[in-house]
């Protein structure tokens, strides 16, 4: 192996670890916030890049449906839930059903006009990010009190149901969305695409922002609160409800963004959200689900393992990287002193 390799491996690594890192950034922001381990996280990955590829062909996404049965579902649920008080309905309409119905008819527009390439990808990000806060609502806030067991039981059978229905609106053939620019550029031996690079400038943003965010931010500062004591929290006025419907929004987001990027550099599945999620929740474990530095950092440093044993052993690769969670456990399970759980 010379150096020209290494380098190649290191920038597949940075670029795939990059993905991961922002997959993690969410997970930590989830579970800090809600206490749910979010395994479908990367299945907004996937609903983004199918999104966008049925633009790409000219096709309907079968996203709209997937949104109006969120929207109408939410909106059932708020109206019997809150049929006493028309002041919460109305609020609650406007966080969870209205912006699925809404997004829904602008993606149906948006692939009847053939609109252009940003429009589309705006577009698809405003989708699957309407996805997140309903999601909330129809899955996790009835169950918002329960154990962490519970409320993983609940995620995983989320996952299926999400796949399930991948399956069912986009079909299994794999896509591969247009990327964002064609430019590359060489540094020595080595060519870089751009795509790559908006990859790592978006990653380096995003890092900055939910820093200047939970730092300053009215709405950051009340996720932090919700994190360190749920309890307190709700005494001073955070509605714990308005927390995890946040928190989602801005996991959703997150997810729609890393499909759009992750599009044109990979093939896409309807069931490629299980395998891309769970790599960044190897990341997030290594950050104990609380530290979202280590957190980031865990999951460059899963990326650069894939990339560098599918050289050495592609046979394993899977298997090297998962095992990397498992002295991590290890040591947390050796060096954390239990304490019960807060409610």
């Amino acid at each position: 192996m010379d150096s020209t390799i290494v380098a190649l491996l290191a920038q597949d690594g940075l670029t795939n670890g990059s993905i991961y890192c922002l997959l993690a950034l969410a997970l930590v922001l989830v579970f800090a916030v809600t206490r749910v381990i979010f395994v479908p996280q990367g299945e907004f990955v996937v609903y983004a890049a199918l999104t966008m590829a049925s633009f790409d062909g000219a096709r309907t996404p079968g996203t709209v449906w997937l949104l109006l049965a969120l929207g109408g579902a939410a909106w059932l649920a708020d109206t019997v839930k809150l049929r006493r008080e028309p002041r919460r309905m109305a609020l609650a309409w406007l966080a969870t059903a209205a912006p699925c119905v809404a997004a829904a008819g602008l993606v149906a527009w948006v692939a009847a006009s053939k609109a252009p390439f940003v429009v589309q990808a705006l577009t698809t990000v405003l989708a699957v990010t309407a996805m997140g806060p309903a999601v909330y609502r129809l899955a996790f806030q009835p169950v918002a009190s329960a154990s962490v067991l519970v409320l993983l039981i609940v995620a995983v059978a989320l996952h299926f149901v999400l796949t399930g229905l991948a399956l069912l609106f986009f079909g299994a053939e794999g896509v591969r969305t247009p990327a964002f620019t064609s430019a590359s550029f060489s540094f020595g031996n080595i060519t870089v695409s751009g795509q790559s690079l908006l990859v790592y400038a978006f990653t380096a943003v995003l890092i900055v922002v939910m820093a200047v965010f939970f730092r300053y931010a009215l709405f950051g500062k009340a996720l932090r609160a919700t994190a360190a004591n749920r309890t307190g929290a709700r005494l001073v006025g955070i509605s714990p409800d308005f927390a995890g419907r946040l928190c989602f929004t801005l996991a959703a987001a997150i997810g729609a963004v890393s499909g759009l990027l992750i599009g044109p550099i990979t093939t896409v599945y309807y069931d490629s959200g299980f395998l891309i999620g769970l790599k960044g929740f190897v990341g997030a474990i290594v950050g104990g689900l609380v530290s979202y530095p280590i957190a980031a950092g865990g999951a460059l440093f899963v990326g650069l393992v894939e990339s560098f044993s599918s050289f050495w052993a592609s046979a394993y690769k899977e298997v090297l990287v998962f095992t990397l969670i498992i002295p991590v456990l290890l040591w947390r399970s050796l060096s954390t002193t239990h304490s019960d759980e807060e409610e």
